[in-house]
Order: C-alpha cells, then structure tokens, then sequence
C-alpha cells in the first residue's frame, strides 16, 4: 500500500520559516516527480512546487518563486520542502504527491499577521 505522510506544518509568524517533509512508502516511486500542492479554505488546490526524480529540474508557483525550495532525497524516499518568508497567504492545507498518483493527508500550514 503506498503512503505519503507530510509532517512539518505549524502556526508561524509572518516572515517566519517551516520546512514540510513527505515520507513515501509502498513501492518505488524511480522516474516519478514529487511534488506540493496546498489548498485554502475556500479555495481549489493549486500547484506549489515539484521536483524531477534526479533533482535536476525544479518548478515553481509564481506566488513562491524565490521563497520556497523543494528538495528530495532518494535513497530515504523523502520530499522537502523549505519555506522562508512567509505571508499569512501561504496559509493552506499542504499536500505531497507523487506524480499526482498518490496522496498524502496533508499538513496544516497557518501564517499569523
């Protein structure tokens, strides 16, 4: 059974910085991305980051570009993700996935003013 579970979510001042980590487990997840998602209350789930299966190639959400970095390790089946700066809109639910394949159950991210 494959599992994806996000840990790392907190309530953070603006400005501040937490660092979401994703364990996978189940299967191989060889050749596949790794991505976040996060959703707002209210709001549909939107892209955030996602990360090739070598780490090479990296992509962004507009609104996180030069505040976010993905990463991820292989050999421990991890996905991170370091977040600086934050603003009480970064504010969601965030979720790891793989390939948009599989899911996690999300971590809760709260930003104060």
């Amino acid at each position: 059974q494959v599992q994806l579970v996000e840990s790392g979510g907190g309530l953070v001042q603006a400005g501040g910085s937490l660092r979401l980590s994703c364990a996978a487990s189940g299967r191989t997840f060889d050749g596949l991305y790794m991505g976040w998602f996060r959703q707002a209350p209210g709001k549909e789930r939107e892209f955030v980051a996602r990360i090739n299966w070598s780490g090479s190639s990296t992509s962004y959400a507009d609104s996180v570009k030069g505040r976010f970095t993905i990463s991820r390790d292989n050999a421990k089946n991890t996905v991170s993700l370091q977040m600086n700066s934050l603003k009480p809109e970064d504010t969601a639910v965030y979720y790891c996935t793989a390939a948009s394949l599989y899911w996690g159950q999300g971590t809760q991210v709260t930003v104060s003013s």
